[in-house]
């Protein structure tokens, strides 16, 4: 089902141990630190790849996320801003991704 290039990237990247939300103060702290290096992880193996496709950040208590994605299609470079807020019962619900400038444009739904 997974390909091979799928599972080495996957295991390129560290995975979570804490399983914590933002309501667990202390272990919350230590996801997040988590979080960020996967996430460092992530971006640089991209980077190293030529597959950069978004830049992200989050606010002091790492709840909300913003900030932005690209795609090229037809060597046209398409920006979107994108954000989501960390639900309080994460890892248990996933965040629900955002774009908001696609929100109602089309039959789809960019939620």
């Amino acid at each position: 089902m997974v390909d091979e290039a799928t599972k080495r990237a996957v295991a390129s990247i560290p995975f979570l141990k804490t399983k914590a939300g933002p309501r667990d103060s202390d272990a919350w702290v230590q996801r997040l630190k988590e979080e960020y290096t996967s996430l460092i992880k992530y971006v640089s193996n991209n980077k190293e790849a030529d597959n950069d496709w978004f830049r992200l950040e989050s606010n002091k208590e790492g709840t909300r996320w913003f900030g932005k994605c690209w795609y090229v299609h037809n060597l046209l470079k398409y920006e979107f801003d994108i954000e989501f807020d960390i639900p309080i019962t994460y890892p248990t619900t996933a965040p629900e991704i955002a774009l908001p400038e696609l929100d109602g444009k089309t039959a789809k739904m960019y939620r």
